[in-house]
């Protein structure tokens, strides 16, 4: 029987999700992108599940990107692909839960994207990024061209994109890629307990904020503002005073604890 290429794990209302082709860098086969897409799928359905931590088995890659031995024999449809059973950015974005990419080891080029589709990203001390489209001759189409410039400006957008070379770990921290790093031993631990603190928001509510930090995100900031009053004013109409005093001691007893 052939070995699962992704694994689920459960730890209480967090789901771990490991991409698992280590012997091939966890590249973004045709199997393991319509299992990612399978897996994603169950995982919005699960009520039980609050929250979701992607990472890659092994320490050498996140993810290698899509498999090139598979594209030389299948064509680049998949580069281009739309649907989330071969596209792992669209995939991903199936759940409005949050998912928090824990970057073992290389994210490259469609790697990179699968990175950039995650809500926070964790990284080891292992973690690197390359954008190898245009050394490959690909032009990117899981969004990384517009994602990453808006993420680290156009400047060093461009650098990554038109050298090719890769960005450690330590750069992307002080760049603004990754959130924080941490030891490699430490990782996934990592990354789950931040999920684990995001999974005790009420579901709709985090479903409904980050929705409004990806579509206002989108916008001229003048837009994303009156975007964010007609939001706002909606929901917090259905917020009564006894709600918010009852909330406000679990907020203070939790902020002593940090």
């Amino acid at each position: 029987m052939s070995e699962d290429v992704v694994l689920v794990s459960r730890d209480g209302p967090v789901a771990i999700v490991t991409l698992n082709r280590p012997q091939a860098m966890n590249a973004l086969s045709q199997a393991l992108r319509r299992d990612l897409a399978r897996v994603f799928r169950e995982l919005e359905a699960d009520e039980g599940v609050r929250a979701i931590v992607l990472t890659g088995a092994g320490t050498r890659a996140f993810t290698a990107g899509l498999d090139l031995k598979e594209l030389g024999q299948q064509g680049l449809g998949a580069a281009n692909a739309e649907g989330p059973d071969d596209n792992p950015v669209k995939a991903i974005e199936q759940t409005g839960k949050p998912v928090i990419g824990a970057i073992n080891g290389v994210a490259i080029t469609g790697g990179f994207e699968v990175a950039l589709a995650c809500d926070v990203l964790i990284g080891s001390e292992n973690a690197r990024f390359a954008d190898t489209h245009a050394r490959v001759g690909i032009m990117p189409g899981w969004g990384l061209s517009q994602k990453l410039s808006r993420l680290i400006g156009p400047y060093r957008a461009r650098e990554l994109s038109l050298s090719g070379n890769f960005l450690d770990a330590a750069t992307a921290e002080r760049w603004g890629l990754l959130n924080r790093v941490v030891p490699a031993e430490e990782l996934v631990a990592a990354a789950t307990q931040l999920a684990h603190d995001m999974a005790t928001i009420a579901p709709g509510f985090a479903r409904g904020y980050k929705k409004l930090i990806n579509d206002g995100y989108e916008l001229p900031f003048g837009q994303a503002m009156a975007l964010e009053a007609e939001r706002s004013t909606a929901a917090n109409a259905k917020v009564s005073a006894a709600e918010v005093e009852a909330a406000r001691g679990a907020v203070q007893a939790r902020g002593r604890q940090q």
